[in-house]
């Protein structure tokens, strides 16, 4: 029975479309707390999980040594079980196979990551703000607005931007795939206005002719260029930390989760190949995660 469900959760995690590598990872987390219970309790039955069995289970993970080598499990892995228990107990809720969800009533340490606070529409407002000229607000938009990479920025030609009908094209994104951006009506008369008024001024007779953001020879934008250009920009602001285009992204991420936008749109919206690349860079309240 323990085998059938832990294939059914497999086979759930698919179907939403996460990557191969937590399609195998996180069920063999539940499968591991699965097994530590039938030792401890004897059953193997879904239906009677009490929090206090996976309280147990996440203090045997913080007391188990490595399989291999000196030390315990880092804080980061134990979380992956933890969040495995999370969407599988969702998934039983969701199939009507539990009445209750027993992991709800439970707070777990967070573990430390290296992660910024993405930016409050403040403090965007307050970037926006500090444009001095069109480039600067298109180069804004493109990373925030539009949600793009620095490779994707790069890679932006002329073409790939249908003003009259509010759209920007990205050709080829991560893992080659493209998609298709909706602008507001001020996004796209900002990135035309640079376009018409400041793009043609920096026309040389060795200008890049396809790409929209030249630099200052006339040249094709490089990613490096832009992460220059946002540390340089940042000092411009009172913000008191340095901005990266990336750091935009993950903000305007977070900002369309915030006003509701669900999850699979947002992950559409920034090119994901898969639903937890999305939830990385952003914050998903609870309500949100009982909605995949």
């Amino acid at each position: 029975m323990m085998t059938e469900i832990v294939e059914n959760f497999k086979r759930h995690l698919q179907q939403l479309g996460y990557s191969n590598g937590s399609v195998s990872s996180l069920p063999m987390h539940v499968k591991s707390f699965l097994g530590h219970r039938q030792k401890t309790t004897h059953s193997n039955e879904v239906q009677n999980i009490s929090p206090s069995e996976i309280q147990d289970f996440y203090h045997w993970l913080h007391e188990r040594p490595l399989k291999h080598g000196d030390g315990g499990l880092s804080e980061v892995y134990i979380y992956k079980h933890v969040y495995a228990l999370k969407l599988f107990f969702s998934y039983l809720e969701t199939t009507g196979q539990i009445t209750s969800n027993p992991i709800n009533a439970l707070k777990f340490k967070l573990p430390k990551l290296n992660s910024r606070e993405p930016l409050t529409k403040e403090e965007v407002k307050q970037l926006f703000e500090t444009a001095r000229n069109y480039k600067e607000t298109a180069i804004l938009h493109l990373f925030y607005s539009c949600g793009l990479r620095r490779s994707e920025a790069s890679s932006l030609n002329i073409k790939d931007i249908h003003f009259k009908s509010g759209l920007l094209y990205v050709r080829e994104g991560k893992g080659r795939k493209r998609r298709v951006i909706p602008l507001t009506q001020t996004v796209s008369n900002d990135l035309k206005n640079y376009f018409l008024q400041e793009r043609t001024s920096s026309i040389s007779a060795l200008a890049d002719t396809e790409a929209f953001i030249l630099n200052r020879y006339g040249h094709r934008m490089s990613c490096k260029a832009f992460n220059k250009f946002m540390r340089t920009f940042s000092l411009k602001t009172n913000l008191n930390r340095t901005v990266s285009p990336h750091y935009l992204r993950h903000s305007i991420a977070t900002h369309l989760l915030e006003n509701g936008l669900q999850v699979e749109y947002v992950r559409e919206f920034l090119g994901h190949s898969y639903l937890e690349s999305t939830q990385i860079y952003t914050k998903i309240n609870k309500k949100q995660i009982q909605d995949l």
